[in-house]
């Protein structure tokens, strides 16, 4: 069977699945939150540094959530916004694609783009592992303005009524990336409280004012504008981290954030 395969494991994450299933079990332990999100934004570095805080992220939708995952990346290499038709692997199996979900947006389909972009990919074992009968829709997002955002996230949930599906969204996204750790924490966390009412102009203005040098910020607005059509009210910051919590040096760090909204 094709199916897209793994280009990060063994770099991002293990790459064997018994030793990906110990740390995946470390990171999601006392992760709960007593929520169940419309919609996350989970960070997507190595598992070293922001497995934590993606499980954070993860812990906030019902572990007995078995619907459909839509997963936004951004896309790091330049390629259009684009979706995949074909299960993806990972150490613990294969993903299954919702084909009927996929086939219901009005995004087209590129397997070849998503083949070296890591920003879905490693939110994948998650997945798998706390949620194993999800299916997913991997959208890797290319423009990442707001007015781009909007029509991503009218196509999610017309898709979403289309097709009759529960639905969760992803937004995988880091945030500042290789400034002082100080510096860092007080640029994320003032962008991020404009999320706290979903207010996406204002959570603009402020990426732009501070120059907030977020990756996916688009994700995060496409997946918040979803989630709001679903009927989300709000955002909550579950944890904000810098790689520097784990390395030691805080002069060039990379934020993560878990974000629940709901």
């Amino acid at each position: 069977m094709k199916f897209r395969q793994c280009s990060f494991a063994g770099m991002f994450y293990p790459k064997d699945p018994h030793h990906l299933e110990q740390l995946l079990g470390r990171l999601f332990d006392g992760a709960n939150a007593p929520l169940d999100a419309f919609g996350i934004v989970s960070p997507h570095a190595g598992y070293t540094y922001s497995g934590r805080t993606a499980a954070m992220a993860y812990g906030a939708i019902r572990e007995e959530f078995f619907g459909t995952f839509v997963v936004i990346g951004p896309s790091h290499r330049g390629y259009l916004t684009c979706t995949s038709q074909t299960p993806w692997e990972t150490p613990l199996g294969i993903v299954e694609i919702d084909r009927e979900f996929v086939n219901a947006l009005d995004i087209r389909v590129d397997e070849y783009s998503h083949r070296n972009e890591h920003s879905i990919e490693v939110q994948l074992p998650f997945i798998k592992f706390r949620y194993p009968r999800a299916r997913i829709v991997p959208i890797m997002m290319g423009e990442q303005e707001l007015s781009a955002a909007k029509m991503l996230a009218e196509s999610i949930a017309k898709a979403a009524r289309t097709v009759h599906r529960e639905i969760r969204v992803v937004a995988s996204s880091d945030f500042s990336h290789y400034i002082p750790h100080e510096e860092a924490r007080r640029q994320d966390l003032y962008a991020i409280e404009a999320l706290k009412t979903l207010d996406l102009p204002e959570f603009y203005r402020r990426l732009a004012e501070e120059g907030v040098s977020a990756c996916g910020y688009g994700t995060i607005a496409a997946m918040c504008l979803a989630c709001q059509a679903l009927g989300a009210k709000e955002a909550k910051l579950l944890s904000y981290t810098t790689s520097g919590e784990v390395t030691g040096d805080f002069s060039q760090v990379v934020g993560y954030a878990a974000i629940a909204v709901i």
